[in-house]
């Protein structure tokens, strides 16, 4: 989400004559989007200010999610703190443009995309669950979803431009719903328009993940077999203090259905270590569950304080030196999981987006989100490839270049 709104703060900022400086020290102007989900993010925002106030000339501000106490903290550092639900207003705020924004919302601007081939798509913005670990109810307020036509129109100008791949994003992006219009009908609806692109979508919750939307994955041809399915954690006594509503055995039955449905997917998820009071038996519980289910990747977050949450008032805090060991202990368990997951697309012909050229080699994804390296000319990228996978690691497949 950070990345679509820094596209639509790109997009703002050219429209008043301003040009993306290649580094600091040329810049004019200088916009941290900031994200506050983690407290290591919030403190590369803190790292910067010594960087950007050397030159007291360049206007600064700092914007995206920002929690109220980093707001009265960081005041004194920025020229101005601007909500990023105010982007139409900016103009007026930074002096430049007194006339009327003619964009009322922030997500009607339209982005300055950062490529040709994939696009983000913010179908919603706001969270109603408030996770106790969670900052966004907090940062982004209620979820607000946007019209569906809206959302289907800007799909439809993506792929007569040419774009490849199509992001659906929302903090809670299963739990989208516009007038009848619920998420696997905008999924369908997408699928159906006309052009060869890809469709993934990001982040959805499992307590919202109906049959419906497990069907529609599997009927939909453009719908990618990769999804991320945040578990969080592997213990009940655990979910339960996350105010995450859903035990261990419905996760997995969710993911046995899931599985059933799309025997080819690829499933990676979010998980929190060191959650206040959790023992080394709760623990243990997340990585069996995580032997269990072998995923293929894992977003894993060492538990961080957040302000205005409810997990802020418990008490028990895990010592940063046992996070750390929780760390090591997950991430060879997703390793060696991923390893094995691999090693089945070995001598296997794959799909795949290139969406970079570094050192002769051409990087890109997979239709099940494998990071996927081979040589091949720049002129591919941005464009879908075929290869036969020759070897591979636990983080990514080597192949050679089909067609």
């Amino acid at each position: 989400m950070n990345k679509s709104d820094s596209e639509r703060i790109a997009s703002v900022l050219e429209s008043l004559n301003y040009r993306s400086a290649p580094q600091i020290n040329g810049a004019d102007l200088i916009v941290v989007n900031m994200c506050s989900i983690r407290q290591s993010a919030v403190d590369r925002v803190y790292g910067l200010i010594n960087k950007i106030r050397k030159n007291k000339k360049i206007k600064t501000i700092l914007t995206g999610c920002i929690l109220k106490k980093d707001k009265k903290k960081l005041a004194n550092s920025f020229d101005l703190i601007l909500d990023i639900k105010d982007l139409p207003k900016w103009p007026q705020l930074l002096s430049i443009n007194k006339t009327r924004p003619r964009c009322k919302e922030y997500l009607e601007i339209k982005p300055k995309y950062s490529n040709k081939f994939s696009a983000f798509v913010p179908i919603s913005n706001g969270c109603n669950n408030f996770c106790s670990y969670c900052v966004v109810p907090y940062a982004r307020g209620p979820l607000i979803c946007r019209p569906h036509q809206e959302i289907i129109k800007e799909a439809k100008k993506f792929t007569r431009s040419g774009f490849k791949e199509i992001w659906l994003l929302g903090q809670n992006v299963n739990d989208y719903k516009s007038k009848n219009i619920r998420f696997p009908d905008l999924l369908k609806t997408i699928n159906d328009i006309p052009g060869y692109f890809w469709i993934r979508f990001t982040s959805p919750h499992p307590k919202d993940f109906s049959d419906k939307l497990i069907k529609t994955m599997a009927e939909c041809k453009k719908i990618t077999p990769y999804l991320n399915l945040p578990v969080q954690s592997g213990d009940n006594q655990i979910l339960k203090k996350m105010n995450r509503p859903y035990t261990v055995a419905q996760y997995k039955r969710l993911v046995k259905k899931i599985r059933k449905a799309i025997p080819n997917i690829s499933l990676s998820t979010d998980v929190i270590v060191g959650f206040p009071g959790e023992t080394k038996k709760q623990f243990q519980n997340t990585l069996s569950l995580f032997k269990e289910i072998k995923f293929d990747m894992a977003y894993i977050a060492k538990y961080s304080p957040r302000s205005q949450t409810a997990a802020l008032k418990l008490k028990n805090h895990i010592p940063h030196s046992e996070k750390q060991k929780r760390y090591k202990a997950i991430t060879e368990v997703v390793r060696q999981a991923a390893l094995e997951n691999n090693k089945k697309y070995v001598g296997k012909t794959v799909d795949a987006l290139i969406t970079e050229s570094k050192d002769k080699f051409l990087i890109g994804k997979t239709d099940a989100y494998k990071t996927i390296k081979i040589i091949g000319p720049k002129k591919l990228v941005g464009n879908f490839i075929k290869a036969k996978i020759e070897d591979v690691s636990p983080w990514g497949l080597k192949g050679i270049l089909i067609s």
